[in-house]
């Protein structure tokens, strides 16, 4: 077994205390605790990252802030964890090291393997154990779901099935051996935690029963992400003209999943004023001569891989994501922080918190009619566009990562209580834990 830890967690009464911190910041460990001595709780989280640059890994980052900022022990079962989090004092990081085996499937057996061999070793010394999907040889209290292979695999868009090659085949393999480790591990975990209600589904199909689920969605920073009040354009920054109605789509452009070719095809029906920024890296990608075939090459805009991704937000006038699959969508939170009006799908994971007043969501996300129509029904009428503005902001207010942390740790909490109960009355030991949804 190969995994060292950083630094001894002292798990004392007397540990340090803390208080919230700001972004990128670890909490103060000199502030007073919100938990008492009794209540403190001895987290193990299961990742492979920890930090703010990942979506699984930002959750994760933020469920840590939180549990610290409460009072809590936390030990990270990683191979990568941001620095701020590895100082704390109240913080043991057991580095799994990456291994150096051919292809992430081997890989991600490896650490899996690993991981369940210092769990099972130290599980004893934890109040909750949290997993991530499939990522340990073991059981847990939580796992938390950010993605399902067997629904992207049946979603009717996964591209692997019928293509020949090599490259093809692998990615069939490593489909197909995920969606087999993970039933194994949603089916030895106690709470399952899916990201959104699109995931919520995807578990109940494969089997999973609705008492054990829980959801949780993902955040958004509202203050990273937030309209510009200062009435000064940006727009030039990314050479974007200042004039159109800017609509902005953010993704992968190397495949179809994040489906910009039906926006392109969508933007030929709208008005001339209207432009779309996209924001991807282009190389390999098949777009840019897609939108000269149609004649739209002036009207979009290809900004590349975008760092600021707040201010290039503060650019636009709405946000189009008719994704073709999509877990939970991070980007379309941000977009909603920023008071743009969003345009998507159902097939969009997250689609579900957007409501009429702040966007639209339609039914197909291969149809470019109704999603020309949404776009121009927005476009025309600004009046329109800057209450939906308004309203988005206002959700997304609602669906902070302070939020989703607190709702994160009431389950733990949850978990902690019980089993604590069962120690003290070993007759009661009924492993059991309320789920609310």
């Amino acid at each position: 077994m190969s995994a060292v830890a950083d630094r001894p967690n002292p798990h004392s009464p007397h540990s340090p205390h803390s208080q919230p911190a700001g972004p990128g910041q670890a909490p103060d460990s000199t502030a007073e605790d919100s938990v008492s001595n009794e209540d403190r709780m001895n987290l193990l989280i299961v990742t492979h990252t920890v930090g703010r640059n990942d979506g699984q890994g930002r959750v994760n980052y933020e469920v840590v802030r939180a549990a610290l900022a409460a009072g809590h022990s936390v030990t990270l079962l990683s191979t990568k964890v941001d620095e701020t989090l590895s100082r704390h004092p109240r913080i043991t990081v057991v580095r799994v090291p990456a291994s150096r085996v051919p292809t992430r499937l081997l890989q991600y057996q490896v650490f899996a393997l690993r991981a369940a061999a210092w769990i099972r070793a130290h599980r004893d010394e934890f109040d909750v154990v949290q997993v991530n999907g499939f990522i340990a040889w073991t059981g847990s209290d939580v796992n938390a779901i950010h993605f399902v292979h067997t629904g992207w695999y049946e979603s009717g868009y996964y591209p692997f099935r019928l293509t020949g090659g090599l490259y093809a085949a692998y990615q069939l393999l490593f489909t197909r051996l995920n969606a087999w480790c993970e039933r194994w591990a949603f089916r030895r975990a106690r709470v399952l935690v899916p990201v959104s209600e699109k995931v919520s589904s995807e578990l109940v199909s494969l089997g999973m029963s609705r008492d054990k689920i829980h959801v949780i969605h993902n955040g958004v920073d509202n203050v990273e992400f937030s309209p510009d009040l200062s009435q000064t354009s940006q727009r030039e920054r990314f050479k974007l003209p200042e004039d159109p109605f800017m609509l902005l789509f953010a993704g992968d452009l190397r495949t179809a999943r994040k489906n910009l070719d039906t926006v392109l095809r969508a933007l030929v029906k709208c008005p001339s004023n209207v432009h779309l920024a996209v924001a991807g890296g282009v190389e390999n990608s098949p777009y840019p001569a897609m939108a000269a075939a149609l004649g739209v090459a002036d009207r979009v805009h290809f900004v590349g891989m975008i760092r600021d991704m707040p201010t290039l937000m503060r650019c636009a006038d709405a946000f189009v994501f008719p994704s073709r699959y999509e877990a939970m969508s991070l980007v379309l939170l941000e977009a909603l922080a920023s008071a743009l009006p969003v345009i998507t799908v159902h097939t969009t994971g997250g689609a579900e918190v957007v409501t009429q007043e702040c966007g639209i969501v339609l039914d197909d996300p291969d149809d470019e009619i109704p999603l020309a129509k949404a776009i121009s029904l927005i476009a025309s009428d600004p009046l329109r566009a800057r209450e939906m503005g308004q309203a988005a902001q206002a959700l997304a207010a609602t669906l902070s990562w302070q939020t989703m942390a607190a709702r994160y740790l009431a389950l733990f909490e949850d978990i902690a209580g019980t089993r604590k109960a069962a120690r003290r009355n070993p007759r009661a030991a009924q492993e059991t834990v309320s789920v609310k949804t």
